[in-house]
């Protein structure tokens, strides 16, 4: 699906409501037919881990898995070893996107005129540019810094920022954070983490996320009318998740593997692309690195017994 104070408070309303989703996810849970052993159901609930169990795996963290840097081609122990805790919140998160926010996500794209979607995203957007541009100069690209800030002028003077001539001007967008700032100077990811209400993250991206709402114009424009600073964020979650509706169907199987390691593509690619490195090398990287792995294991196997 960004946060600061809310971090804790999602951690609480995880343990919170605990119960009420779990009642609804056991709503999914196919029910055994009578020809089922009882102890092959009993012994599924055991391997589950508690909650409490999987908040105690971050006590076992060792300072080299907190050095890695995450990408989806490497063994889950290594880019996810919190995965018992990181499925127990993507359990909150989807029990709570299948009950409110999808079907608010439904409404508002059926209610909504898609050109007034457009132009309240495009908004959005062009608030955001002057935190994109600092970030493009803090990574000594300060032509692309140039260009972001001429998108800006061009948007805000022309439309206020509610369309987007700057595009057809030749000046087309490019989304920037502190986390990919950090990812484009080497600071490795650290493993990866399903955030409360936030989603899918890294320790890395983590930080740099709670960083870059406090960077965002709208914290100080609207700081003396709270109502309407959460409204606007409410409505900015509920409008990306419109977005995604249409690509839900590419979701099938394990579907928290599968937007862990999209996420983790998706970022390893956005910081290769703005380092210069093209498509064939990021892809020899991926299969390098894949590769280094493989004689550990085949050392392993070939050992000679005594």
């Amino acid at each position: 699906m960004r946060y600061s104070s809310l971090f804790g408070v999602g951690l609480l309303s995880t343990g919170l409501l605990s119960p009420a989703f779990a009642q609804e996810s056991s709503d999914h849970v196919q029910v055994p037919s009578a020809s089922t052993e009882i102890s092959s159901t009993t012994t599924v609930v055991e391997n589950k881990p508690s909650r409490l169990q999987a908040i105690k795996e971050l006590s076992t963290l060792k300072a080299a898995q907190l050095k890695v840097d995450a990408k989806a081609s490497q063994p889950e122990e290594v880019k996810d070893p919190l995965q018992p805790l990181n499925r127990q919140v993507y359990e909150f998160n989807d029990f709570l996107d299948r009950n409110f926010l999808r079907p608010m996500a439904v409404q508002y794209k059926e209610k909504t005129p898609e050109p007034v979607r457009n132009s309240y995203r495009a908004f959005r957007d062009n608030m955001s540019e002057p935190w994109n541009a600092i970030n493009q100069l803090i990574q000594g690209r300060p032509g692309r810094a140039a260009k972001t800030l001429g998108r800006f002028s061009i948007n805000t003077l022309t439309s206020l920022g509610f369309a987007d001539p700057a595009r057809r001007l030749g000046l087309p967008a490019e989304e920037e954070n502190l986390g990919t700032t950090l990812g484009y100077y080497g600071v490795a990811s650290g493993p990866f983490v399903m955030l409360p209400f936030f989603g899918p993250s890294t320790f890395r991206d983590g930080l740099g996320l709670a960083i870059d709402r406090q960077a965002k114009p709208q914290k100080y424009l609207l700081e003396d009318d709270p109502e309407l600073y959460w409204a606007d964020n409410l409505t900015a979650v509920v409008d990306l998740r419109a977005r995604l509706l249409d690509a839900e169907s590419v979701l099938q199987g394990d579907k928290y593997a599968l937007i862990r390691d999209i996420y983790l593509q998706r970022k390893h690619f956005e910081i290769s692309q703005k380092k210069g490195i093209s498509l064939e090398e990021i892809a020899f990287q991926d299969d390098e690195s894949e590769i280094e792995e493989e004689p550990e294991q085949t050392d392993e196997s070939s050992t000679p017994e005594e």
